[in-house]
């Protein structure tokens, strides 16, 4: 089984294809360049790109969207998160949040699959944790040195890709889809 997989993100693709495998599911990136609707959604947004990228490509085809929601900042960066990370960073974040307390936290991934001319189907990964008083950790990418999941001492990127695929919010949307993949796709 393949799937295509439209990204211009190496991370999220490498992800992808070791958290995919599990399920023997093969990855082909795609590196379409697609328009993101803008929406608070993130549901919306993997909706309205795997639509675009299956009906440009004439191939069935997954897109994933995630963000970082913060409770102090009111679920900022949220569905903004790429923008914001690649304005701010991460400096930017802990900056935001100098002096606060509350560093509560919520990355959530929203799998969208889609097939020419069919409708989306949109999978939900989340996991809670906190933001690190300062970025720690070599691996990953993103959001990873200033993200610790709930239960770790560790961000994401001190974890590493391999233990961060075990238990990240974008692992539990990519099981969810595979799951209906195998039972609703293959095969057909």
């Amino acid at each position: 089984m393949k799937v295509l997989f439209a990204t211009g993100n190496i991370g999220k693709y490498h992800e992808a294809k070791q958290i995919l495998a599990r399920y023997g599911i093969e990855v082909e990136r795609v590196d379409l360049d697609y328009p993101e609707l803008q929406s608070d959604s993130l549901e919306e947004i993997a909706a309205y790109g795997a639509r675009y990228c299956a009906e440009s490509l004439g191939q069935p085809v997954i897109v994933e969207d995630s963000g970082l929601f913060i409770e102090a900042l009111n679920g900022f960066p949220g569905p903004y998160s790429a923008y914001v990370f690649d304005t701010i960073g991460n400096e930017g974040i802990l900056k935001l949040l100098e002096g606060e307390e509350n560093r509560k936290a919520e990355f959530i991934s929203v799998v969208g699959y889609c097939e020419p001319g069919g409708r989306p189907v949109t999978f939900t990964g989340e996991i809670r944790g906190r933001i690190a008083e300062e970025p720690r950790g070599e691996e990953g990418f993103g959001y990873d040195p200033i993200f610790i999941p709930e239960g770790e001492d560790s961000t994401f990127a001190e974890l590493g890709v391999e233990e961060k695929c075990k238990i990240s919010h974008r692992t539990k949307a990519l099981e969810r889809f595979a799951e209906w993949y195998k039972n609703n796709v293959a095969g057909r």
